[in-house]
């Protein structure tokens, strides 16, 4: 098992955002997580990331317990985010953020020239070598999702968090993130657990689907029964009258 939340939960003062969540991650799955904005779901990411202390719980990465390292050091046992909001070095090309990945991730290269040469082809496989010279800031919002994800893969990952990369997206754009994120998942063998609104994207990439609701997990399984899961239907739609 590469991953497992074991009943983890996360306050913020009086607040409770994330209550007794318990999942496995199988290594080279794709989970889906889903849920209502609120739902608890990026403070999900954040405690395995590190960016956030658990309240209670524990976090294992490959056996290893996580909970408690600071991001950097996650980072280096790889374990890669992106973000909901797009976060780019605006003042730097292309190329020079997703180096940037491969020198301070769990590859930890000492050569500048090999990290230029890992970024070029990650870029090449993100549909963005055409651009790699250019400021990132100069980029569309397509070209901002594919720059996060860019920059997550060129730290070498085990473990992928992908936090909405298709929000905003046109339906063709989706389409090819989709395609995208799968062609790098098999080249460069990474497991995946994938925060998106864009259902049918979640129903085609994911062998498995956790819903959040209020911070509590109320279901887990194949999409085809997340999408009749009588809890997940009322949650969503609301009890019949």
């Amino acid at each position: 098992m590469l991953l497992e939340i074991n009943d983890i939960s996360k306050s913020f003062g009086g607040l409770t955002a994330l209550q007794d969540i318990t999942f496995s991650v199988e290594e080279g799955e794709t989970l889906g997580v889903m849920g209502a904005n609120g739902a608890g779901k990026t403070t999900l990411f954040s405690l395995i990331a590190g960016h956030a202390k658990l309240s209670r719980g524990t976090i294992l990465l490959a056996g290893q317990q996580i909970d408690g390292l600071r991001p950097d050091q996650i980072s280096a046992l790889g374990v890669a985010r992106t973000y909901q909001i797009v976060r780019p070095f605006r003042g730097l090309t292309v190329l020079e953020n997703v180096a940037a990945g491969a020198l301070y991730g769990s590859h930890q290269e000492k050569s500048m020239a090999k990290a230029n040469q890992m970024a070029h082809e990650i870029l090449t496989d993100v549909g963005l070598d055409d651009r790699a010279n250019q400021p990132a800031g100069s980029l569309t919002l397509a070209g901002f999702k594919r720059l996060e994800l860019a920059k997550a893969l060129a730290t070498g990952p085990k473990l992928l968090l992908l936090d909405e990369v298709m929000a905003g997206l046109t339906p063709n754009e989706v389409n090819e993130a989709i395609g995208i994120i799968e062609t790098c998942k098999q080249k460069y063998n990474f497991t995946v657990i994938v925060i998106e609104h864009v259902m049918k994207a979640l129903m085609r990439m994911c062998e498995r689907i956790v819903v959040i609701h209020h911070g509590e997990m109320i279901a887990v399984g194949p999409p085809e029964e997340i999408a009749q899961d009588e809890a997940v239907i009322q949650a969503y739609l609301g009890a019949e009258k």
